[in-house]
């Protein structure tokens, strides 16, 4: 089961001081914490959640003007416990993370060579739009707020910028016949895929 990046959110929120839904729903906007950023349901149920878990608690009920009656809410101490050994263990556990990309490229002897270089050419160019895209992000954000709360942009920039070297080597690669293969042949017979004399590059 993954992480409850939701209610670990939650969780780091009401770290700081008593809030409620609402405003931590702003904070989540405002923070840039798009893994969080889901229906505002889901926000509500990962409260409920953690309040049902003895993690946090009511700490007051109040109304504000003509405003409905907002709950705020407080981290208990087994909350804050429970928050950073979670926490803790993000950080130092890599954990086994398959993303839609790794399937797809698992599955790249099934497209002739000649499509998976042009999707994969595709990618480059989104990828480097979206590098462009989070350099902006880091590069505005970063007059304004401390380094650790962009460290999330730092590490998506490492990521994209290492995923982007490996497509378009991978694309020169194909391009450039060393590494090919017949998606036909390969689909008539996968044990091409696993012969032990076939050319780590090149297939029939």
């Amino acid at each position: 089961m993954g992480a409850d990046l939701v209610g670990l959110t939650v969780l780091a929120l009401l770290a700081e001081r008593d809030r409620h839904p609402y405003e931590m729903r702003l904070l989540i906007r405002q923070r840039r914490k798009d893994y969080a950023m889901g229906s505002p349901r889901s926000l509500y149920r990962a409260v409920e959640r953690l309040e049902r878990a003895g993690l946090i608690e009511e700490a007051e009920t109040g109304r504000e003007g003509r405003r409905p009656e907002r709950t705020v809410y407080r981290i208990t101490s087994e909350g804050f416990e429970s928050f950073q050994d979670q926490l803790g263990e993000l950080v130092s556990v890599p954990l086994e993370d398959h993303p839609v990309f790794t399937a797809a490229v698992g599955l790249l002897a099934q497209l002739p060579p000649a499509a998976a270089a042009a999707a994969l050419r595709t990618r480059v160019v989104l990828l480097e739009g979206s590098i462009a895209e989070l350099e902006a992000q880091r590069a505005g954000l970063g007059r304004r707020l401390h380094r650790l709360l962009l460290l999330e942009l730092e590490y998506l920039l490492a990521l994209r910028r290492t995923e982007l070297a490996w497509v378009r080597q991978l694309a020169d690669d194909i391009t450039g016949g060393a590494l090919t293969w017949d998606a036909e042949a390969v689909r008539a017979d996968p044990g091409l895929l696993v012969t032990p004399e076939a050319d780590q590059g090149v297939l029939p």
